[in-house]
């Protein structure tokens, strides 16, 4: 996490819900499956801030209610939720396990489980929502099959190691791009890598019942599998590829072609995916006009947020996207 954070939303021209009035929250969050308590002496300061940003199949929300107060999931809730603390801490409850989050501690409610939170005065969070269908989709794409039972993670999320300390620089760093350039998610290919960043990572690497039949799947695969996936990819740069879309064309468990992909090219395939992305766009810019836009040929496959993509092409290939647009039409890529 960083070490400030302002303490104030990242969203403040993105509201999904601003209100003094609890019940007019109650049922705001009713519907998500969510049900909010707080006693009489609090409700008189009780200020509701809830701005977020949706994508498919994942909503980021920072969420501030300026008072004490008690949020239970119901029976309703069907999804996932990952909660970063921003400012303060919070209190969570599930299964007769307590744990206080903060700083380096966030919590992972799944359905299906009673969890039970205690926020403070001066406590805010960002609550990343994964959809639950979306969600077993990209787990099954994982293990080969559809689960045959409710994927439950594990509750606890360590923020200082691992992928909770990456998911949490991930979503702060996309939260920075955001805020100077609201247009960086509205492009599909990046939306879909940003949700696959986060799911997958989750689901790899974050404790859950499905974690030792994904260990399992670590078996051997064939090299053509390998290229069967290589082949879809090459062949669908201009789309949102998803795993689940690499999982089909491979035909074997997205959790055995994730480590073999690993060992036969060094790189996951997603990670394959944005490395193809960036040699695809130096052959357009090698190929077209000077007088055509790099911008326009980057965000074609997928690049929205311009700066980085300049400094990460340079380090690359050693100039700036400009300069290959600009250079004489004779060399090889």
């Amino acid at each position: 996490m960083p070490q400030h954070w302002p303490n104030a939303s990242p969203f403040p021209k993105h509201p999904l819900i601003r209100s003094h009035n609890p019940d007019e929250i109650r049922a705001f969050l009713h519907a998500r499956g969510i049900g909010l308590d707080l006693s009489a002496k609090d409700a008189r300061r009780f200020d509701a801030c809830l701005d977020g940003v949706g994508l498919p199949d994942t909503y980021i929300t920072y969420v501030d209610y300026n008072a004490p107060v008690s949020i239970r999931t119901t029976e309703a809730n069907c999804d996932h939720w990952m909660l970063l603390p921003i400012n303060g801490y919070f209190e969570a409850a599930s299964e007769n396990r307590a744990t206080v989050c903060g700083r380096d501690c966030g919590y992972v409610l799944s359905p299906g489980r009673d969890s039970l939170l205690r926020s403070q005065t001066e406590s805010s969070r960002l609550s990343v929502r994964l959809i639950g269908a979306a969600l077993a989709r990209q787990l099954g794409a994982l293990l080969g099959t559809a689960p045959g039972r409710p994927l439950a993670l594990a509750t606890e999320l360590n923020l200082a190691d691992g992928y909770g300390l990456s998911v949490s620089g991930f979503l702060y760093q996309a939260i920075a791009d955001f805020q100077r350039d609201q247009s960086i998610l509205c492009n599909p290919l990046t939306a879909s890598l940003f949700g696959q960043f986060i799911t997958t990572g989750l689901l790899l690497s974050h404790p859950h019942n499905y974690s030792e039949a994904l260990r399992r799947l670590e078996k051997p695969i064939l090299p053509r599998d390998v290229k069967r996936a290589i082949d879809f990819i090459e062949a669908h740069l201009d789309s949102a590829i998803t795993l689940a879309d690499i999982v089909a064309a491979s035909r074997v468990p997205g959790r055995t072609l994730f480590k073999h992909f690993k060992d036969y090219r060094g790189i996951s395939p997603m990670g394959y995916v944005r490395m193809a992305r960036f040699k695809k766009v130096r052959e357009v810019l090698v190929r077209a006009d000077s007088e055509e836009q790099v911008s326009e040929i980057a965000m074609r496959l997928g690049f929205d947020h311009l700066g980085r993509f300049a400094v990460e092409y340079r380090k690359r290939f050693g100039e700036s996207p400009s300069e290959t647009l600009q250079a004489p039409k004779k060399r090889n890529v």
